[in-house]
């Protein structure tokens, strides 16, 4: 018993170290965002504390033409927008494919399935040559137009619905609840935890995209904070310390919506494996 004991606790210090050794950069971003200019490749603990680099962020880097808090902004527009509506379409496309019957229902499955299997940089070009006929290159729009539905999330909710009983809709239908009402009342709720996971995968990726507002965004006050804090780097290497508070403040609202819905990012995940 004594050694069963000790082999789970060596297991659990064992598990701690490779996650203290996984957090360890992110600690490392955090600390040195605070740290003196001249501390912060020379130090592990420094001698004091600055709030000097988010200062240069929140006041001074606009003169620079680095306006970061509309960069911050432009990323939370472009993201809540994209999430929101990709939850939406995929929530309705997956109930269309798990649940109606129709000519081609199979099909539009199958192809929902073949364009998981393609990387997205493959369609950037033909992409790049879309946006901009519709004239929409140098704008938020040619940020969000693209992504108003993403293929992965249309599966996952068809995956999950497909677990829940039929007898739920036809309960319905013989109510006479229309099929929007069976979508929104009954059947999107017990599914909440899906689309808590699309959400959340969706709203990081769109707000750590990078290469795709590189080619679509010129001016810099369309630029989401990604690449503004690339473009920052690239001409003013030199800052590092606000370089890292920008990547510091780019990180909060993901670690913020994770500990907001974990659990539903749990319950889907374990769904999903199912």
């Amino acid at each position: 018993m004594k050694k069963g004991k000790v082999g789970i606790w060596i297991f659990e210090i064992l598990m701690l170290g490779i996650a203290l050794i996984w957090l360890y950069p992110y600690i490392w971003l955090v600390l040195s965002s605070f740290k003196p200019q001249n501390e912060i490749y020379t130090t592990v603990i420094p001698s004091s504390l600055t709030l000097e680099h988010y200062e240069f962020i929140f006041s001074s880097a606009e003169k620079m033409e680095r306006p970061f808090l509309r960069a911050l902004g432009n990323s939370m527009f472009i993201s809540v927008v994209v999430t929101f509506s990709v939850i939406v379409t995929s929530a309705f496309v997956g109930y269309a494919i798990s649940k109606i019957k129709f000519r081609g229902g199979r099909f539009l499955n199958h192809f929902t399935i073949f364009q998981m299997l393609f990387p997205g940089f493959m369609f950037i070009l033909p992409l790049y040559i879309v946006i901009k006929n519709l004239g929409m290159y140098n704008s938020l729009a040619g940020l969000i137009v693209p992504s108003l539905f993403g293929a992965w999330g249309a599966f996952m909710f068809a995956q999950s619905l497909r677990a829940l009983p039929d007898a739920y809709i036809e309960s319905a239908r013989i109510e006479g609840a229309s099929e929007w009402k069976i979508i929104m009342k009954i059947m999107f709720p017990l599914v909440r935890s899906t689309a808590s996971i699309v959400g959340l995968f969706t709203f990081i990726g769109i707000w750590d995209n990078f290469l795709w507002p590189l080619i679509v965004i010129q001016d810099y006050d369309k630029m989401p904070l990604s690449v503004l804090l690339a473009s920052f780097n690239h001409e003013y290497a030199s800052y590092i310390g606000p370089l890292l508070a920008g990547s510091v403040i780019q990180t909060i609202p993901m670690v913020l919506l994770f500990l907001i819905f974990r659990k539903y990012f749990l319950k889907g995940i374990s769904v999903s494996l199912k």
